[in-house]
């Protein structure tokens, strides 16, 4: 019927229903832990908690005697 486009009219006026019905603060929270689960995927992704388990391992052990435990 509309041929599937969508303009910058309907753009503003479905951002103006939203912001109407969860107000500004709402969806500034909203965005924020979107953004934080954003990050978390890629850093996941890329393998960083990986390297960093990997630099935490402990040092084998050494007692009074100087052997290995």
């Amino acid at each position: 019927m509309f041929g599937g486009r969508i303009g910058w009219p309907e753009i503003l006026i479905v951002l103006v229903v939203v912001v109407l019905l969860f107000g500004v603060g709402r969806i500034s929270k909203v965005s924020e832990e979107i953004g934080k689960s954003i990050k978390s995927f890629r850093k996941g992704l890329s393998g960083e908690d990986e390297k960093t388990d990997e630099t935490t391992e402990e040092a084998p052990k050494v007692d009074d005697t100087g052997k290995n435990s």
